[in-house]
């Protein structure tokens, strides 16, 4: 199936590990050209070196303003154009009490929802100019959240599907769709660094599909929103999970 892709121009923040990662080479893999951002520069370097010749990028903060505009123009005077930006930057920021401090707060907030708010303003000068698409990776969490040291994760990504809805409505006129993924479960490298082999086991048997997905099932339903497959889709979120939480015995078929 073509994608439409071929020689567009796809941001994909935090692409340098994980999902972001995945989703950029199935982006190169469609024929787009690719943008990444990551925080460490080396991390940065070394994705750079896999992703090859048809990739740009550039450490970035996503949570600070004006680095986040900064890239954005980048991008743009490196391709001349810019078709797709994926907000996929967000962490499970646990905090370190019974209680969340200001501190921990303001981090969680910024790191899960400004950085969606202002990529996705950063981008939108450069969408207008010929129609484009955002994409924002929220996470299951979305639709049932978790309590515990990283209770404010579910519902700033409930926000971040409410942004994608009030922002869809706000740029359509302008060519632009925005969509959102919920990934659920997803084994990483960094879940596969932190996590141990019998809990990822055990995590994988909560959904109907019996494991946790790999960053490329994730990938895949990332660009298909960004593609011209995909032209009458906007203000959509699409759930990536496995069926987990959806019914209160997920192993009975593997039973019978």
């Amino acid at each position: 199936m073509d994608l439409g892709l071929r020689d567009k121009v796809a941001v994909v923040t935090g692409g340098t590990e994980g999902i972001g990662f995945a989703a950029a080479r199935q982006f190169l893999a469609e024929g787009a050209y690719v943008a990444v951002c990551g925080r460490r520069q080396a991390v940065l370097d070394q994705a750079l070196a896999q992703l090859g010749p048809r990739a740009f990028g550039q450490t970035c903060d996503m949570t600070q303003e004006d680095a986040v505009y900064a890239f954005a123009k980048a991008v743009y005077d490196h391709f001349g154009r810019l078709d797709v930006w994926v907000n996929n930057v967000g962490a499970t920021i646990a905090r370190h009490d019974d209680w969340y401090t200001g501190e921990e707060i303001d981090r969680t907030y910024a790191v899960n929802f400004k950085s969606v708010v202002m990529g996705s303003q950063a981008a939108i000068a450069y969408l207008e100019k010929q129609g484009g698409v955002i994409v924002n990776v929220a996470s299951l969490a979305a639709r049932c959240a978790t309590s515990g040291r990283a209770t404010l994760y579910g519902p700033l990504k409930s926000a971040v599907v409410g942004f994608t809805n009030t922002f869809a409505g706000e740029v359509a006129a302008k060519g632009v769709r925005v969509t959102a993924v919920l990934p659920g479960f997803t084994v990483t490298p960094l879940v596969k660094a932190t996590i141990r082999p019998e809990d990822l086991v055990k995590q994988g048997q909560t959904c109907l599909l019996h494991r946790p997905a790999a960053p490329e099932e994730i990938a895949g339903p990332i660009v298909f929103l960004a593609s011209s497959q995909a032209s009458y889709m906007t203000s959509t979120a699409i759930e990536v999970s496995g069926g987990r939480s959806v019914t209160l015995n997920p192993g009975y078929s593997y039973g019978k």
